[in-house]
């Protein structure tokens, strides 16, 4: 319906970019790329990781000139753009890892680059503090989060990420922006901020902004309506209506092979009880009983406030639990620490694999080996890297990472390599739990189908897995039993191949196990 509504629009484009090459030293990331934008419309620009989607939205932001091409912004033609640039022309962008300043207040993050924009980037020592407070204010509320003094003046390092991402978008839609591109906006929203992401979206367009997405969510994009953008190789492969493609076609269309939307799960837990977790209580959770098989993929699920993270970090020692016993092999242990977990055979793959898993500027060996450094000195401290090498090489190999160069930093992957690397430094340590937080957030679906079947790979050889995540097909897919908790309790459980996605959304708003039916 939004998209009727725009299509009388259609005679001046906002942004066109025109046979845009790009190399970095000897790499070919955009290989003579042609795109028109126009107002009022949607874009899904869909594609593997490094197939260079997050390179043309750096050059439409101004943050990487091309090698050649041109860009045509509102009819003026340029070589490339600065930031300043960008953002006069009513660009703004929200990047995958969000770009706010950890420091600032939420108020600061989200109202800056109006005052920025308005000082050609220099802004004095004092600035309008009145008008930074009405600019958040009005953003914050069209992305349904606090408007009042105490929220404004979060530092915004001290707020979860789902609130983080919530915050970046609120900033690129605080201007009166032309453009809107968010580089993966919802991978770490709940469904429900999600829906309300979709209505900012609307109301963009009818407002006659331009809205490009970067992300490998089919389902939303199917929700958003408009045009698909598919890159592979640093080419575009295919432009046109969503509604015209199948997913299975834009599958294929992205990774140049078959990708079926299958149950991956297909194995049964050996039945002897490996995890038994008895009314464990942390700040969030209240009274978490359960239980996980050897071989067992068990899910976990919930809404953002719903305890679901904190029972992740509780189990794992990131935040200690204050109640209840964890019996792990039949033997009671005490998880005060991460490396009281790793002692313990217990193993977690954070949820933000750039704030809280990788060392990005170091390399993938050092990465690889971060967790048994110690196991692999001598007497004298001496590291046997020959060893350490071997060891990161068969990681790489079982994780399929797309590079043999162990030396290349962590940073320069795409986000599914990166997600691979982060997976096999915690097989290093041989564990016999796994926690895996979002484990496929930002990833491409053809890391995603890679990482899926490295998971069912590690339950078939008897390690006990627990997927925490917001991904209901990832879930339903995936793992023997769903967790829903809300509230800070675990209020049902389900049998993952007989249920549906409508099943868990709706316990995952339920307040009482009366409520699902």
């Amino acid at each position: 319906m939004v998209a009727q509504a725009h299509t009388a629009q259609q005679s001046a484009a906002l942004l066109e970019l025109k046979n845009i090459q790009k190399w970095f030293g000897g790499v070919h990331a955009l290989r003579g790329i042609d795109l028109t934008l126009q107002p009022g419309e949607a874009y899904h620009l869909l594609g593997e990781n490094g197939c260079g989607k997050s390179t043309v939205i750096k050059i439409m932001s101004g943050a990487h000139p091309p090698t050649s091409g041109e860009i045509v912004l509102d009819g003026e033609t340029f070589a490339s753009l600065t930031p300043i640039q960008s953002l006069a022309a009513g660009i703004e962008t929200v990047y995958q890892d969000l770009s706010l300043l950890p420091n600032l207040t939420v108020a600061e993050n989200v109202a800056l680059n109006e005052q920025l924009v308005n000082a050609n980037g220099r802004l004095a020592r004092l600035f309008d503090r009145k008008r930074l407070r009405e600019t958040a204010a009005r953003a914050l509320a069209a992305v349904s989060l606090p408007t009042d003094r105490a929220f404004l003046n979060t530092v915004v390092s001290d707020l979860p990420l789902a609130s983080r991402q919530l915050v970046a978008i609120a900033r690129a839609i605080a201007t009166r922006a032309k453009l809107v591109i968010m580089d993966e906006p919802t991978t770490s929203l709940t469904r429900r901020e999600v829906d309300n992401l979709v209505r900012v979206v609307e109301r963009l367009r009818s407002e006659n902004v331009a809205v490009l997405f970067v992300t490998h969510k089919l389902d939303e994009c199917y929700r958003i309506g408009g045009h698909a953008v598919v890159f592979r190789d640093g080419q575009c492969v295919a432009q046109g209506p969503i509604e015209n493609y199948t997913k299975k076609e834009l599958a294929e269309l992205m990774t140049g092979r078959s990708i079926d939307a299958q149950r991956y799960r297909t194995g049964e837990p050996s039945g002897a009880v490996l995890l038994e977790v008895d009314r464990l209580v942390t700040d969030g959770v209240r009274e978490a009983s359960f239980s996980v098989k050897r071989g067992e993929i068990l899910g976990i699920t919930g809404l953002a406030d719903s305890g679901r993270n904190e029972l992740a970090m509780a189990l794992t020692g990131v935040v200690p639990a204050t109640g209840g016993t964890m019996t792990l092999d039949n033997k009671v242990i005490s998880v005060r620490t991460p490396a009281g977990a790793i002692e313990q055979g217990i193993g977690y793959v954070p949820e933000d694999r750039l704030a809280e898993g990788l060392f990005l500027d170091k390399s993938i060996f050092e990465n690889e080996i971060a967790l048994i450094v110690s196991r692999l000195a001598n007497s004298f401290g001496i590291v046997d890297r020959d060893k350490g090498r071997e060891i990161a090489a068969h990681l790489s190999e079982e994780m399929r990472l797309n590079t043999k160069n162990l030396d290349l930093p962590a940073g320069a992957l795409s986000g599914g390599n990166q997600q691979r690397v982060l997976i096999g430094r915690w097989l290093s340590i041989a564990p016999r739990l796994l926690v895996l937080h979002g484990p496929t957030v930002g990833v491409d679906v053809g890391s995603k189908d890679t990482i899926y079947r490295v998971i069912q790979t590690l339950a078939e050889s008897g390690m006990g897995l627990i997927l925490v995540s917001d991904d209901l097909p990832e879930l339903l897919q995936n793992t023997d039993r769903i967790l829903v908790m809300n509230s800070g309790r675990i209020i049902t459980e389900l049998e993952a191949a007989q249920a549906t996605e409508d099943q868990l959304y709706k316990a995952m708003l339920a307040t009482t196990t009366e409520n699902v039916q």
